[in-house]
């Protein structure tokens, strides 16, 4: 595996099994900090890229492994793909974090118990995934249906852009009867036209079929909702699977609307003898030059845990290195009380100490230090401001705006798109008006000399996990007895080997069999 060597081996091995691995994000920050690896990825771009930089890899659908493949691993991370869940209103969102909570509350039924039976466990497991599966199929189909409604409806418009020119309608007129069909029964249709009728009542039909899909699939709700649930599942069947031993820590990350679902994690997470915590982190105050929230739930194992312990963040915040930035002014950040009641994160005095935090990390600073290491995969430029894809306050047209010496916004998988403009102006640079596939890495984090490769490496890049604030979770959770000067100064160094971090060998991926003689299968 390509990773640096530690000159200070970390005070526990832990071997880390990476669910939903994404080209190599957590991985990379766990080599430098002396750990080994092994994810689990299904895209082939990111299976591709984390073969280039030497990452130990299963590839193939995380639903298609078992948590009793992989009996050695000791830590189990992940980031499940999740839908958009919300706890306001009674749309799609809602609909889609009850049914997950319901699922949940299912295995939590049978598995809280001290003596619970696995037998039951594994039938309420088999019981919702088979539903989960059906539900996946028939909503194949009705997409399947949606598409050709909708290329009927294109169809029938045209149509009627075409006998609307017939009848002599101005290019206004065409336009604002087009526009209207998005409420098709409000719009009125001389009588003495049959043919325009009669296409315009074909297509409010069609309307009508469409959105009666839509409904459908919304009821079906979305394939993720068995992926969001597959890490929750490993946890389980390691503590309650007869033979298992318990994973020593968790540690998920996802986009903030995920955090209702991480709720429903703790409370069985705390039935099953962890003491959990969950935070919602700016990746700009972990040295990210990028603004950037990020939802973690943190675990760990502790055998003095009160049985059926109850959900609350019995494990302290991750603290933050650097400012929170805040256009226009200095961060204010307010301190948050730390749990130092905890017992396996109770420090001295004098570990606990804190350091004044660090200014956040702009654009402009990480690229000039990227550069210094490879100068062939970072450009100069001159002062510059960052054009968003995307539009702001609800308007499409207001694109964001960033200036080089800011941290970057989001960096997405549409990060290509983004525009480089000569500050303060809309005049594109003359050249290098886009930011490389390893700028938009150093954005993220990643070593400059990390290897991309593979198809849609932009979304790569916008789906990964921050290395930077990796490296930040794992050790908080990982190694809980060192704090203060001690976490500052290997973070430090971490971070410094993060930076100049270069591949070795590749690694091909593997598939099921691959499983024999893997140091995790004890096979």
């Amino acid at each position: 595996m390509s990773h640096i060597e530690e000159s200070q081996s970390p005070p526990a091995n832990f071997r880390i099994l990476d669910l939903f691995a994404g080209p190599g994000g957590l991985d990379v920050a766990a080599h430098v900090l002396g750990y080994e690896v092994t994810g689990i990825e299904w895209d082939a771009g990111a299976c591709t890229t984390r073969s280039a930089a030497g990452m130990d890899t299963f590839h193939g659908d995380v639903r298609h492994y078992r948590a009793a493949f992989f009996p050695l691993a000791e830590v189990l991370t992940g980031g499940p793909p999740c839908q958009t869940f919300t706890v306001a209103g009674h749309g799609a969102g809602r609909r889609a974090l009850d049914q997950v909570v319901q699922y949940i509350e299912q295995l939590h039924e049978v598995a809280r118990p001290k003596n619970a039976d696995w037998m039951e466990i594994f039938r309420t497991w088999r019981k919702i995934s088979e539903e989960l599966r059906r539900k996946e199929l028939e909503a194949k189909e009705v997409r399947a249906e949606k598409r050709k409604v909708e290329e009927l409806r294109a169809t029938n418009r045209k149509a009627m852009r075409i006998r609307l020119e017939e009848l002599g309608r101005s290019p206004n007129q065409v336009k604002s009867f087009l526009k209207g069909l998005k409420a098709p029964k409000d719009l009125e249709i001389p009588d003495d036209d049959d043919e325009l009728k009669g296409l315009l009542k074909a297509f409010s039909d069609l309307d009508d079929g469409l959105n009666a899909l839509k409904d459908r699939l919304e009821e079906l709700g979305d394939e993720r909702t068995g992926l969001v649930l597959q890490p929750l599942w490993w946890v389980i069947e390691r503590s309650k699977r007869p033979g298992s031993k318990p994973y020593e820590a968790v540690i998920l990350e996802q986009v903030p609307a995920v955090m209702p679902v991480w709720k429903e994690y703790a409370k069985v997470l705390a039935s099953l003898g962890y003491r959990t915590g969950r935070q919602l982190m700016h990746t700009e105050e972990f040295g990210v030059p990028q603004t950037r929230r990020r939802a973690v739930l943190m675990a760990r194992l502790d055998p003095t845990a009160p049985p059926n312990g109850l959900p609350t963040d019995l494990l302290p915040d991750v603290p933050a290195s650097h400012e929170r930035y805040q256009p226009g002014g200095p961060s204010t950040r307010p301190r948050k009380a730390s749990h130092s009641d905890t017992l396996l994160w109770e420090v001295s005095e004098e570990d606990s100490e804190e350091a004044p935090k660090e200014s956040w990390v702009s654009m402009e600073l990480a690229l000039n230090k990227a550069r210094k290491i490879s100068s062939g995969k970072v450009y100069e430029r001159p002062d510059f401001t960052v054009v968003s894809n995307y539009g702001t306050g609800g308007d499409p047209e207001a694109r964001g705006r960033r200036d080089h010496d800011a941290p970057s916004a989001t960096i997405t998988g549409k990060v290509s798109r983004n525009r480089l403009v000569h500050k303060g102006t809309d005049d594109d640079l003359a050249e290098f008006d886009r930011f490389t596939h390893a700028e938009a890495g150093v954005l993220q984090t990643f070593p400059v000399e990390y290897p991309w490769s593979g198809n849609d490496v932009s979304q790569q890049i916008g789906n990964a996990v921050p290395p930077r604030l990796a490296l930040h979770v794992l050790q908080h959770v990982l190694v809980p007895e060192l704090r203060g000067k001690k976490a500052r100064g290997r973070l430090k160094r971490a971070a410094e080997k993060l930076e100049s971090w270069k591949p070795a060998e590749p690694v091909k991926p593997r598939g099921h069999r691959g499983l024999k003689g893997h140091p995790l299968t004890g096979r």
